[in-house]
């Protein structure tokens, strides 16, 4: 009898088995395995992870991560409801949306007395409200905005034109189409081959490419360079004996001696000396207080005798 070594996959254990045999038993371990199995194993089926996609909760901006495939999900940190749902709009609409997903306005769509909130925007009809696009905001020729609109980036895709008499804020933008606006840019402007720009840019970088048209002012906004703090000075350990006191300076200032200066008259006569800022001028007492001289009583003598 044709016969093989196979090796029991519980505790590793090498015997003998015939080649035909379907299960057997481990001599060792007394495990229960199939030969055949362990003759010719099946490859095993790697499950492939769903994709995942990032996005950050509405209300307390919480970093999340869902599959590319869900429709809502809820915030881990807020528990608000959060909507990822993709909307396609192709005829008139009058209601507030709310989503991470994408948001588009077909040629054909009116949307009215709204307030959008996207993740990404596509406009190619009208739309009367407030529109915010949180990532890229792409506009068409066939594009008629009545109202305000916020995005992160703008995009004018080639051969189509956009007017904007308000001068418009964002970060980044990317331009191939004709665009007559003022625009005012945190990050990078670029400009396309097939770009034609009138207007002001006042943005951190700019990039023209080869046969692109601006008319215009630019005004590029140097980085300010932020200097760090000097570190602070590290503090001494403190010794094991404490060193000894040193004795206390103390300095006493002294005002340098008075002079007075006299000067001799001739014949005994002596000038009163000058009075100097360190020399008080006497007080004068009134006449009323001044006392009388003394008189002197004569002195009578007795008559010798």
């Amino acid at each position: 009898m044709d016969k093989v070594s196979v090796t029991c996959p519980h505790c590793g254990h090498v015997q003998p088995e015939p080649r035909s045999a379907f299960s057997t038993v481990c001599k060792k371990c007394h495990g229960h395995f199939r030969v055949q199995e362990v003759l010719r194993p099946v490859a095993k089926i790697v499950e492939r992870a769903p994709d995942q996609k990032h996005v950050s909760c509405f209300e307390c901006g919480a970093e999340l991560e869902v599959p590319a495939s869900a429709q809502s999900t809820m915030c881990k940190r807020c528990s608000r409801y959060m909507d990822l749902k993709d909307y396609l709009i192709d005829k008139a609409a009058s209601k507030n949306f709310k989503t991470k997903g994408s948001f588009t306005i077909e040629q054909s769509g009116y949307v009215f007395n709204t307030e959008i909130i996207a993740g990404d925007v596509i406009l190619k009809g009208r739309l009367l409200g407030k529109i915010a696009a949180e990532k890229t905001l792409t506009i068409y020729s066939t594009a008629e905005i009545k109202g305000t609109f916020k995005a992160h980036r703008l995009v004018i895709p080639a051969g189509n034109r956009f007017a904007w008499k308000e001068t418009i804020t964002l970060f980044s933008a990317e331009l191939a189409g004709e665009v007559a606006a003022n625009l005012r840019a945190g990050g990078t402007v670029v400009l396309k081959s097939t770009a034609r720009f009138f207007g002001d840019i006042e943005a951190r970088g700019l990039i023209v490419e080869t046969g692109a048209v601006l008319v215009g002012n630019l005004r590029i906004q140097t980085p300010k360079v932020e200097t760090a703090a000097p570190a602070p000075a590290p503090t001494p350990a403190p010794s094991a004996k404490p060193a000894p006191e040193a004795a206390a300076e103390v300095t006493i200032e002294t005002s340098p001696p008075v002079e007075i200066q006299t000067e001799l008259l001739a014949a005994s006569e002596k000038k009163p000396a000058r009075r100097t800022a360190a020399t008080p001028a006497p007080k004068e007492e009134p006449s009323s207080m001044r006392k009388p001289p003394a008189r002197k009583m004569p002195v009578r003598r007795k008559p010798s005798e």
